[in-house]
């Protein structure tokens, strides 16, 4: 058959000894104010489909381990690296000070359509914000840039999820080519 799914075995599926072990995407996810829980445990599993470094959690985003995060997740917060930190702008000007250049998905006036960003080896962060009022407007200023992804729609908003799901896939497929 030309299209016959694989197996859970034929898709080689490392142990979580070996994923922890594993070089990550040079990737970091900063969720502030993520009231859903399964948008949480969304983003952690596809943190884990990307080998993504870390997830920071900040404001009132609930941390694991919680039933309904855990839901989502399927077990990527026990292989993802997370930790919370209270206040989005102080993480931020951490991660700055480090050397890691800081973005916002947002829809700004002069920010990035995500097909224009282009990226090196240098590791990157994404601020992803409330699902209803975005990224702070505080955490934008702080940010080194925005990236927007482009829509035409009549609704000119995605789920934090998708969008996150978005942004990893392209600065995932950018990145494989400096990892």
């Amino acid at each position: 058959m030309k299209y016959q799914k694989l197996s859970i075995k034929e898709l080689s599926r490392v142990s979580l000894q070996e994923f922890k072990e594993q070089p990550k995407t040079p990737v970091i996810i900063v969720l502030d104010n993520i009231r859903s829980l399964n948008n949480i445990g969304s983003v952690f599993r596809t943190a884990d489909a990307f080998a993504i470094e870390k997830i920071y959690l900040c404001g009132y985003t609930a941390q694991p381990p919680h039933r309904e995060i855990q839901k989502t997740a399927l077990g990527a917060t026990d292989s993802i690296d997370w930790e919370y930190k209270e206040n989005a702008v102080a993480l931020v000007n951490e991660l700055k000070e480090q050397g890691v250049l800081v973005y916002s998905v947002e829809q700004t006036v002069s920010s990035t359509f995500l097909d224009k960003l282009t990226v090196k080896d240098e590791t990157i962060a994404i601020v992803m914000g409330n699902e209803v009022q975005g990224v702070q407007q505080e955490v934008v200023e702080v940010c080194d840039g925005v990236i927007e992804i482009p829509q035409i729609g009549t609704k000119h908003s995605l789920n934090i999820s998708v969008s996150c799901g978005i942004v990893l896939w392209e600065l995932f497929k950018q990145k494989k080519n400096y990892c």
